[in-house]
């Protein structure tokens, strides 16, 4: 998926709406993405990881398999 100019150097982007974080690189519901965009209720972390963006209490999407993949790295799992 193509990053928004906006986000262009950031991975990882939060819904304000519903407190999830997205993987940009690995989303696989590029709608919801699109969507997001188009309400304007986004935002980054920095730093940029996963981990901040739980500091902040955003919950990893499920639609992203870079987020499974970085909450399983976190957990010290494989998928």
């Amino acid at each position: 998926m193509e990053r928004h100019t906006r986000f262009e150097h950031h991975r990882w982007v939060g819904d304000k709406r519903d407190q999830v974080v997205h993987d940009i690189d690995a989303c696989t519901d590029e709608q919801r993405i699109a969507e997001l965009m188009a309400a304007g209720t986004y935002l980054c972390f920095c730093p940029d990881t996963l981990a901040e963006a739980r500091n902040r209490s955003y919950r990893p999407c499920r639609h992203c398999e870079g987020a499974k993949e970085a909450a399983a790295a976190e957990a010290g799992n494989e998928i």
